[in-house]
């Protein structure tokens, strides 16, 4: 007995230092063992195939220009691009510091510029260059409080920025679809108790919103004026939470932060709702509408350049506080309290109606809010306290999800 204890104990030591890890997937009454290269490229070869299944190999080799890609949205669209095999051409600023994100947790592109989208010619260049079919528009000053402190900045950057892009691409044939992003708060925010839809008035107090809505008026625009631009849509999304978004003055980063430094948030404005979702929920979307390009079907321009709400379902429609006591429950280290908000105006009161999005695009949220806020966490837990980006696994997670959730 204590021989055949000894033989077991040695082959698993043998094993533990030769073949460490265990491959389910065969059609097999037992394990097979892979050594840790071996299993490192099957990974990467079963994700691929995960990827491939969603979207039909769409994006494979194909031309991808991105702006925005050392943004919080951009970053996580570069990396699923990445995922999915494009050549992507990214344009952006260089990323400002976001403690304690480091270069190694930031995708690389195919090729990069790192310039300004308010400088026209060296964007038309790039364009030029890259020679895209596809091209999603990122890049934007995307906070509220900042607009502010530079209103003019702002409006360059969201408005005139777009419109530079845009007539880049109405120069350069090879552009299949153009894909821009701009916001929920475009709307004319009447502090409604139901959702904005497509067809409601455009607006905007502060001056990020009123970019946003000029944003939009500047892609119809050129929609309208340009044939060669009629397959361009625009994305109103909501409130995206995701791991990795270090920026001042938004909710979950100044909750991560506190958490860092074991002090307690106070939050601006707790009984403000906002429409909160996952960052791949609606980069989901983008994606969507991209590969419908990309098809070229008749009367695809008409049927898809449009505006679209990309939005959570109601149960994602809560307030600050909901949301701030909700991620407390899933980290003990968060802590949070009210204060009186002594800062410029921010809407109360903002829903989006995502019934189109749902009945023409056949889209949906896949992950609900418990889940959303779930995995918000749980990034910032594995890097803050492990140095680890699971961004990666959580796409491989949400797609996995998304096929099953789809095919119901």
């Amino acid at each position: 007995m204590a021989v055949a204890f000894g033989l077991i104990v040695a082959a698993f030591r043998w094993s533990a230092h030769r073949l460490t890890v265990f491959d389910f997937t065969k059609k097999s009454r037992f394990a097979v063992y892979h050594s840790p290269q071996r299993a490192a490229r099957l990974k990467r070869k079963r994700f691929a195939e995960i990827m491939i299944n969603l979207f039909e190999e769409k994006y494979r080799n194909r031309s991808v220009f991105l702006t925005g890609h050392t943004g919080f949205k951009g970053t996580w669209m570069l990396r699923w691009l990445n995922l999915l095999g494009a050549d992507v051409t990214a344009f952006a600023l260089p990323a400002e510091r976001r403690e304690p994100l480091t270069p190694s947790t930031v995708p690389s592109p195919n090729k990069e510029y790192l310039d300004d989208i308010r400088n026209a010619d060296t964007l038309a260049e790039a364009v030029r260059k890259s020679r895209p079919e596809i091209v999603f528009h990122f890049a934007a000053q995307a906070l509220v409080r900042r607009s502010y402190a530079d209103p003019l900045g702002t409006f360059a950057t969201n408005v005139q920025g777009t419109a530079n892009l845009l007539d880049a691409c109405r120069r350069c044939d090879s552009v299949r679809g153009i894909v821009v992003i701009t916001s929920d708060k475009c709307y004319r925010n009447n502090e409604w108790d139901w959702g904005y839809r497509e067809i409601d008035p455009l607006g905007g107090r502060d001056p990020y919103s009123a970019s946003k809505s000029c944003a939009e008026i500047v892609a119809e625009s050129f929609r309208l004026s340009f044939p060669g631009l009629s397959n361009l849509a625009t994305c109103r999304s909501g409130n995206i939470i995701g791991g990795g978004d270090w920026s001042e003055d938004r909710l979950v980063p100044d909750l991560m932060r506190a958490a860092i430094a074991g002090e307690t948030t106070f939050l601006r404005m707790p009984e403000a709702t906002r429409p909160w979702q996952h960052v791949l929920d609606p980069l989901h979307a983008y994606l969507l509408l991209g590969a419908k390009f990309l098809d070229g079907q008749e009367n695809f321009s008409e049927q898809y350049g449009q505006a679209w709400n990309f939005g959570p379902n109601i149960e994602g429609n809560l307030s600050v506080g909901d949301v701030a006591g909700r991620m407390s429950k899933c980290w003990e280290k968060i802590r949070f309290s009210s204060a009186e908000s002594s800062g410029p105006h921010e809407a109360r009161l903002l829903m989006l109606d995502c019934s189109k999005a749902r009945h023409r695009l056949g889209w949906k949220p896949v992950w609900n809010i418990d889940e959303t806020i779930r995995r918000t966490v749980d990034w910032y837990r594995q890097y803050i306290e492990g140095g680890i980006d699971i961004a990666e696994r959580q796409i491989a997670d949400f797609v996995a999800n998304a096929q099953s959730h789809f095919n119901r």
